[in-house]
């Protein structure tokens, strides 16, 4: 008798072990795009051990998910977080809102020494998974600096082999950010033969457009082209119309996409969910005036004709995008004068007790240039082309957000809430999507794009990145008034099976890891 009854306390002791963690009673979106389904989760060694019912199953721990949704970790696919993400290795803004990885590196500014990099975070520890591009702007200065002209065949190679040795170090892909310096001074010949460098290696060429105004179909046409020369798959980032005197013309770059995409190519875009973009003060400048490092623009801005062409051209500059003024323009941060932050720049001209004028307001901007610049944010979309991008199938939800340190500026709110406000307002409120679609922009469709081939699915074997969450809970709470606000309704935040949110709150695992590239 008291052999079998140690025998049963065995099987016992070996069943409380077979899951680390059993979530029953879901409400399973799978990421697939598929109806959601009802089933128990079971997780074992950061992966998702079985899905189904599990009624005898037992576990360490087990949450009741009472008919909440289970969906996989949201992937944000164009983040910037290489500044923030040291000082908050967690990356409160981003768990909170549902993010289980990013892919940084976006626009063309990345690390260089991505293995350096990479290392230095697995010692820190991450809150979240981290995949990096590696990226064109980055790549030109450390060869070229900021000159403005073309590359030699020379400089070309140096920069292949940087790109090259980046993809065998992990990264996802090649990036651009070709309106701004360098990139801008570069042709497509040179984008051609780096993406080339990354396509190797297995990458995928991510770009922000040339243009994304009136010469926006020139610039997808552009983009696709080089991604065909190169043999790789091409994602358009944060797509959108910038330009007033186009709004509501996203119709026309849409379909221009979907005709590439019927003829064999394989492009996609991403969107952040919002009308407003974010970027530095200087793309409100002509390019050529930004070259050659901080010096020269000094330089540049300080002598009286060159000063007066500048002007000139911004004035042109401003009427093509259908501005009368910069009121459209707001100042995130800036350093030297934190009272300007949340101020537009109408606005701090007139602090400066100037004239109403765009001479007046253009010479406020030459001033805070030559205080070392500010990050901005811009009204510069209208919601017409929003919501239409927002339903295209192929669209990515992305952030194009960094790692905040919370109370610092007066950043865009796209780094707290994007996937929130997708689910609150664009679903819940709206309409425009169904939660099963907005949850695949979210998941599995970022996971094919990079190659993240064992996230953005619930399904058995795959890593256990998932949140729960109450479907008519979920909301966006961070605004461009008070823009320091964490999502709420996610209840948890699973990274490799950790809780980095349970029960609503943070806590102080660090259970990311970095995603390299599977060649």
């Amino acid at each position: 008798m008291l052999r079998i009854l140690l025998l049963l306390a065995f099987v016992v002791c070996a069943r409380a072990a077979d899951y680390d963690l059993l979530i029953r009673n879901a409400r399973v979106v799978d990421g697939s795009g598929n109806p959601w389904f009802r089933a128990d989760v079971a997780l074992k060694d950061g992966k998702i051990a079985a899905v189904g019912r599990l009624d005898g199953a037992a576990a360490d721990q087990t949450i009741d998910a009472a008919g909440r949704v289970l969906a996989p970790g949201f992937i944000d696919v164009h983040a910037h977080v290489e500044s923030g993400i040291g000082k908050v290795p967690r990356a409160d803004n981003f768990v909170t809102d549902g993010v289980t990885s990013v892919v940084t590196g976006n626009c063309g500014g990345s690390r260089i020494d991505l293995a350096a990099w990479f290392a230095q975070l697995e010692n820190t520890g991450l809150g979240l998974n981290l995949a990096s591009l590696i990226g064109h702007n980055s790549v030109r200065r450390e060869v070229m600096g900021n000159a403005s002209r073309l590359a030699t065949a020379e400089e070309i190679a140096r920069m292949q082999e940087i790109v090259e040795k980046a993809m065998r170090d992990g990264a996802v892909g090649f990036s651009t950010g070709l309106i701004y310096i360098p990139g801008t001074y570069s042709n497509t010949e040179e984008v051609v033969a780096l993406a080339r460098a990354a396509g190797k290696h297995g990458g995928v060429y991510a770009s922000h457009m040339r243009d994304e105004g009136v010469n926006v179909l020139d610039a997808i046409r552009e983009a696709v082209a080089a991604g065909k020369a190169a043999g790789v798959p091409v994602e358009l980032s944060h797509f959108k119309i910038d330009n007033k005197r186009l709004w509501g013309s996203s119709d026309k770059s849409l379909a221009l996409v979907e005709k590439f995409r019927s003829e064999g190519v394989d492009v996609v875009v991403d969107q952040y969910p919002y009308d407003r973009s974010a970027t530095n003060l200087g793309i409100r400048l002509p390019s050529w005036a930004l070259a050659d490092g901080p010096e020269k623009v000094r330089e540049r801005i300080t002598d009286p004709r060159t000063r007066a062409r500048i002007a000139a051209e911004m004035k042109k500059i401003l009427h093509d995008l259908g501005h009368e003024d910069y009121s459209f323009a707001t100042v995130s941060s800036f350093k030297p004068d934190r009272s300007y932050e949340g101020k537009t720049i109408s606005e701090i001209n007139r602090l400066k007790s100037r004239p109403a004028t765009l001479d007046a307001e253009i010479e406020t901007i030459l001033e805070l240039m030559l205080s070392g610049g500010a990050g901005m944010v811009y009204h510069s979309m209208g919601n017409e082309d929003v919501e239409r991008i927002l339903k295209y199938p192929n669209t990515a939800i992305a952030s194009d957000g960094g790692v905040q340190e919370l109370g610092a500026g007066m950043p865009h709110p796209r780094s707290y809430g994007a996937n929130a406000r997708v689910l609150a307002e664009f679903v819940r409120k709206r309409g425009l999507l169904t939660l099963e679609d907005a949850v695949r922009r979210m998941t599995s469709l970022p996971a094919r794009t990079f190659g993240l081939r064992d996230r953005g699915l619930v399904r058995e074997g795959f890593a256990a990145d998932l949140v729960l969450f109450d479907p008519a809970r979920v909301q966006d709470k961070a605004t461009f008034e008070n823009p320091h606000q964490f999502s709420e309704g996610f209840d948890y935040v699973l990274v490799n099976g950790v809780a980095i949110v349970g029960e609503g709150k943070l806590t102080n695992a660090r259970p990311g890891r970095i995603l390299r590239r599977v060649h």
